[in-house]
């Protein structure tokens, strides 16, 4: 079981490029679970450069409206170059679907806050995706 756990953490921090994934769990407003067809296993993510609220400060809401909007659905994931993996192991990046950013959208509706790294989290590839328009 323990080989199994260090594996999946490993293979976490090799996850280099964008990629899509389902969103199997919902676990507040900042943090989902993963199932990505290339892994044999689910993983945490972490929205890149904000922040929800916790769960005994009114997170319940923004964690609703995120399960309502992508619980259950493709994803198109969009890692961070510079920070792929936070301290408790949550891969970070930025998670689209519709062709909108979801984390910004609830941004829009001042369900989270930023982080002042906001800017530093803005991906280099987004104009190629958005042009691109194969996701969407």
């Amino acid at each position: 079981m323990m080989d199994t756990v260090q594996s999946a953490l490993d293979n976490i921090h090799k996850i280099t490029e964008d990629f899509d994934a389902e969103v199997v769990k919902v676990h507040d407003g900042d943090t989902i679970t993963l199932l990505a067809g290339f892994r044999e296993f689910t993983f945490p993510l972490r929205f890149l450069g904000i922040d929800a609220p916790e769960m005994n400060a009114g997170g319940e809401t923004t964690r609703d409206w995120l399960r309502n909007r992508i619980l259950g659905k493709t994803v198109k994931i969009m890692i961070n170059v510079k920070n792929r993996v936070d301290k408790y192991g949550r891969l970070l990046g930025r998670v689209f679907h519709g062709g909108l950013d979801v984390g910004d959208e609830m941004l829009r509706f001042n369900m989270v806050t930023t982080f002042e790294n906001r800017r530093e989290a803005q991906l280099p590839n987004l104009d190629k995706v958005f042009s691109s328009k194969q996701w969407f």
